[in-house]
């Protein structure tokens, strides 16, 4: 049995109020869980230790900022070799902000904020499509993001 799956119910407890708020003070989420706010520190940090919680965040509305197109880009490599190759060219322009090795379609998935659509388009040309290993790209531009949310905990 691996330590992640040594995830009792108190742990779960704990998982579902820090997901819903990162902030919240240990000894409110302690007081919920009827034991000391030490306790929650400890699970805290074992739960961080055996990679369960991968740190914690402030997230930025890329609206608010000034980044109001979000577009979803599917990409083509020419070898399969390229792979990691692509991923670091990737890695290196700001306005990308995920990207997945995927089956199917597309060898690589990967999601762009830009101020516009123009600034897309020259995310797209000037830099993207100027990446060694790139055949050819698909680009899906998001109209609203309906939801976002939390992996569930049991």
């Amino acid at each position: 049995m691996t330590e992640r799956s040594q995830i009792d119910n108190l742990d779960k407890k704990i998982l579902s109020f820090v997901t819903q708020n990162a902030r919240v003070p240990f000894l409110e989420v302690a007081r919920e869980c009827n034991v000391s706010g030490a306790a929650i520190h400890q699970r805290i940090q074992r739960l961080t230790n055996i990679g369960v919680i991968k740190g914690s965040e402030f997230i930025v509305d890329p609206a608010a900022i000034g980044y109001h197109t979000c577009a979803f880009v599917g990409i083509f490599l020419r070898e399969a070799s390229m792979f990691n190759k692509v991923v670091k060219q990737l890695n290196t322009i700001p306005q990308v902000v995920e990207c997945h090795y995927t089956t199917g379609k597309y060898a690589m998935f990967i999601k762009i904020y830009a101020k516009s659509n123009e600034h897309l388009k020259d995310i797209l040309h000037d830099q993207l499509q100027a990446i060694d290993g790139i055949a050819s790209t698909e680009t899906i531009i998001s109209l609203d993001e309906s939801f976002k949310r939390q992996f569930p905990i049991d």
